[in-house]
């Protein structure tokens, strides 16, 4: 009796974990849905490049700021975005010269994977995210990124009331007390890496 007894203690246990990170999955794959992340490659990891893959991104987020302020959907950011593309190319192109080099840049939309992040006092969990792809020359240092939608990096932002006014309670637990969830964020990028890599 006492071993059966343990082995229902045993099962009920795995179950609710199950159910529980399913439930956390779940929360994770709404908010890659609705998240529109700002990816910005810098030529090399050189401290040259680096600065300026920084001046890129302070130029962008200043002059770009307007078009985001006052939209309500990740759809709507989307279509601004397409629709202000090039401009949004020009505007790094004219900062890229303007700090006296002569790199090419590349604006582009794109849907690619992340690792679990930190941006902040926020983490985004591991997958699939639609982006603004910013590249810099050869695009081989390290990248900088943020979240264009909801408004959370750009100069007007409010993040705190952005996530609230975006995501669900529980997701927006999820985004903002990581601390809580490391081995479901854990279990997540593996997940999502394995279903990356299987794609390939």
């Amino acid at each position: 009796m006492g071993k059966w007894f343990k082995a229902m203690a045993v099962g009920l246990v795995i179950a609710i974990s199950a159910q529980f990170m399913m439930g956390f999955a779940s929360d994770c794959g709404e908010i890659r849905e609705q998240v529109l992340r700002l990816h910005i490659l810098a030529n090399s990891d050189s401290e040259e490049d680096q600065q300026l893959k920084l001046a890129v991104r302070d130029r962008i987020l200043e002059e770009s700021g307007e078009l985001f302020e006052t939209l309500g959907s990740k759809t709507e950011a989307e279509d601004s975005v397409k629709e202000h593309l090039a401009q949004i190319e020009e505007i790094a192109r004219q900062e890229i010269e303007g700090q006296g080099y002569s790199y090419p840049v590349k604006a582009e939309c794109v849907n690619m994977f992340f690792d679990t992040r930190v941006y902040e006092d926020f983490t985004l969990p591991a997958g699939q995210y639609d982006a603004v792809r910013i590249t810099i020359g050869e695009a081989k240092g390290h990248n900088w990124w943020c979240v264009l939608y909801p408004m959370m990096c750009l100069p007007a932002a409010q993040p705190k009331e952005a996530l609230e006014e975006t995501f669900t309670a529980s997701q927006t637990e999820i985004i903002e007390n990581s601390d809580d969830y490391q081995i479901e964020f854990a279990t997540v990028e593996l997940i999502e890496k394995l279903k990356d890599w299987l794609s390939f």
